[in-house]
């Protein structure tokens, strides 16, 4: 039954709504879910993860917990979790032998590590509470940001996240410099009566809380798949022959785009096959300079003018290096533009007879008859008269 007073959290992925008979229901929403990870070791035992499940809790905020209790889990549970103080509320996003990939990424030792405990499925009073705290979010974070302009602190208050219990609230910051916030914390304590954690993320893990579409169409990486962010820099950009445009290579986190290290490796294994060039290739036809390269391809482009895109004409790198063998010896390459001025074709019909221009005039063209001058005229006229 479709019920219209669903609500879509996509920060955590859920779907809550009211039942008729007025409790609180919460469900999991597979198709809004940042990070998520596709299980294709489904179904498949494992001794070592048997009892080790991923919980989601708001945007990226993932941790692994122990299901010490034997509980029966599915993935898409609501549960209560052990948290450093109280207790917290999310989504059991991942189980199985595919944990132990993401335990391998974040360097944890399964068989020495504390894992926190699942202490049970959420019941109503639990997502009641944990509604409750969700809707308090957005207003904290805006009053958070005025708190932290009226004290002169050089920071940005990205997201706030509460704690499941409504208790404890983290305060996910960017400051390009240190920031001394120990007065900001004891001014949001007495603002909003709860246990304050700061924890200050980069302008790309904003991104990847907050998420949002690329230009691309897709959506954002970092809040898709992304987890780890290496450097980006612009002589990555200069070796796929991108523009340096900082319009086009920056990406909604003002940062350069993540996805200008994809292909990055494979553009600098294919330059080891691209000649460099110091100066123009001596043909007898006259000098050829260099006006683009096809890198992946390897294929380099001149022109017998400099600076200009015109009749421009390919040559392999293979032969490129062989002309420089050649031109430093000093012999000119005769024969270097094998390349022909391409023919139009001429328009034929269907029986190979017909051409295009019959159809100029209407569907029964006639031929023009040529124009008489004036003076013509006005001298017939005037024979006809006499």
């Amino acid at each position: 039954m479709d019920t219209p007073n669903k609500i879509y959290n996509c920060s955590r992925g859920t779907i809550s709504y009211r039942a008729p008979e007025g409790d609180l229901k919460c469900e999991f929403n597979p198709f809004c879910c940042k990070l998520s990870v596709y299980d294709w070791l489904k179904d498949i035992p494992d001794p070592l993860t048997h009892d080790l499940y991923e919980v989601r809790f708001k945007n990226t905020h993932k941790q692994i917990f122990r299901n010490s209790a034997g509980q029966i889990l599915e993935v898409g549970d609501i549960v209560v979790v052990e948290a450093t103080n109280g207790h917290d509320v999310g989504i059991v996003t991942l189980s199985g032998a595919v944990i132990l990939p993401q335990l391998k990424r974040n360097k944890i030792d399964i068989e020495n590590y504390q894992f926190k405990k699942i202490f049970r499925k959420a019941k109503a009073p639990d997502i009641e509470r944990w509604q409750d705290a969700i809707s308090r979010e957005h207003k904290t974070m805006i009053r958070a940001r005025e708190l932290a302009i009226a004290l002169n602190l050089d920071m940005k208050i990205g997201d706030v996240e509460f704690q499941g219990d409504g208790t404890k609230a983290i305060f996910y910051y960017i400051a390009s410099e240190r920031v001394d916030f120990r007065q900001l914390i004891r001014v949001f304590a007495e603002e909003f009566r709860i246990r304050i954690e700061m924890r200050q993320i980069g302008a790309r893990q904003e991104a990847g809380l907050i998420g949002g579409i690329g230009v691309c169409g897709q959506e954002l990486c970092c809040s898709r798949f992304m987890s780890d962010f290496k450097s980006i820099t612009t002589q990555t950009a200069r070796t796929q022959d991108l523009s340096l445009n900082p319009q086009k290579l920056a990406g909604q986190c003002s940062k350069l785009k993540c996805c200008i290290n994809y292909e990055a490796a494979a553009y600098i294994d294919a330059h080891i096959n691209i000649p460099r060039l110091r100066g123009p290739l001596e043909t007898e036809d006259g000098p050829a300079y260099l006006v683009k390269t096809d890198t992946l391809k390897g294929t380099m482009w001149f022109s017998f003018e400099q600076n200009s895109m015109t009749n421009m004409f390919p040559l392999d790198a293979i032969r490129v290096k062989e002309i420089l063998k050649m031109n430093s010896k000093g012999i000119p390459v005769a024969n270097i533009n094998p390349r022909k001025e391409p023919q139009l074709p001429e328009f034929m019909g269907s029986a190979g007879e017909d051409s295009i221009s019959r159809f100029d005039g209407g569907d029964s063209p006639k031929k023009k008859r040529p124009r008489k001058n004036r003076a013509y005229k006005n001298n017939r006229k005037k024979t006809n008269n006499g």
